[in-house]
């Protein structure tokens, strides 16, 4: 057996771009439609906020395995070590780390990621799981190297993170970063204004510092007209869309449009609880 590639890996190694999407919807076929797009090289699972199980991860894998791309999950902060290995597991080869806040917290990341072998340091053992093909490259060279070459990024989005950015992102083995100005907004007292002043000035400063380090940050982004801003401050790495957003957007414009049509008046959107 050979072991997968990982793509996101290859893009970083040769100073490349990269491009993934986001999805909450473990259906193998929405993984597809993404990959027949052949605009991407890794698609995001954002487990940090939609429910799956095991096999979900695994068949999903699969599915990114049919048009080679890469996978990637979004690992919320407990238990950290748990599902980093059983994403690494079931085929997603790179990880992004929710809720970072201190260096012991990245430290946890790396060791969690890379191989307990006396060069990685790391706490992820020998397994049968589907990312060895469950008998074929257990604990082998090969699967030693997987884990080497699997991305670690981190979440900044929190004060403490961002007060402590370079001790942070001098922890060995972090390759990508993240701001969220979602989680930061809310941890200095403004939250939903992610716009803010003070919310954009952190961004643009763990984007700095993270190059000046020689780590590559990544924007998220709704729509490509949003990325100029990223590029003209050198990110190079973007994430677009999320399928529950999509789907939002398309039931309030098109469902709204026909519902325009067939009452004559606007569509009230409706909270949870029916209101």
């Amino acid at each position: 057996m050979t072991m997968r590639h990982n793509r996101l890996r290859e893009r970083l190694r040769a100073g490349e771009p990269s491009l993934g999407t986001h999805l909450f919807i473990t259906w193998p076929a929405v993984a597809e439609l993404a990959g027949q797009a052949g605009a991407f090289d890794y698609v995001e699972f954002v487990a940090e906020y939609a429910p799956y199980d095991l096999y979900a991860l695994e068949n999903l894998s699969r599915a990114l395995d049919l048009y080679q791309l890469g996978g990637m999950v979004k690992i919320e902060q407990e238990p950290r070590t748990y599902w980093a290995i059983r994403a690494i597991g079931s085929g997603l080869q790179n990880l992004l780390f929710a809720d970072i806040r201190t260096v012991e917290d990245a430290r946890a990341a790396v060791r969690a990621t890379r191989a307990e072998a006396p060069h990685a340091g790391g706490l992820h053992g020998v397994g049968m799981r589907r990312d060895v093909g469950y008998v074929q490259e257990v604990g082998t060279p090969a699967f030693v190297q997987a884990l080497d070459d699997a991305v670690v990024m981190l979440m900044i989005e929190k004060k403490q993170a961002v007060e402590d950015l370079d001790a942070i992102l001098s922890v060995p083995g972090i390759d990508m970063v993240q701001f969220g100005p979602a989680d930061y907004s809310m941890s200095i007292g403004l939250a939903g204004q992610w716009s803010h002043p003070k919310v954009k000035e952190a961004e643009r400063f763990v984007i700095e510092t993270a190059l000046r380090k020689g780590i590559q940050p990544r924007a998220e982004i709704a729509q490509p007209e949003q990325a100029r801003a990223y590029l003209d401050l050198g990110v190079r790495h973007f994430c677009i869309g999320w399928d529950v957003r999509i789907l939002s957007d398309w039931f309030r414009q098109q469902g709204g449009a026909m519902h325009k049509q067939l009452f004559g008046r606007e569509a009230k959107p409706v909270t949870l609880g029916g209101d």
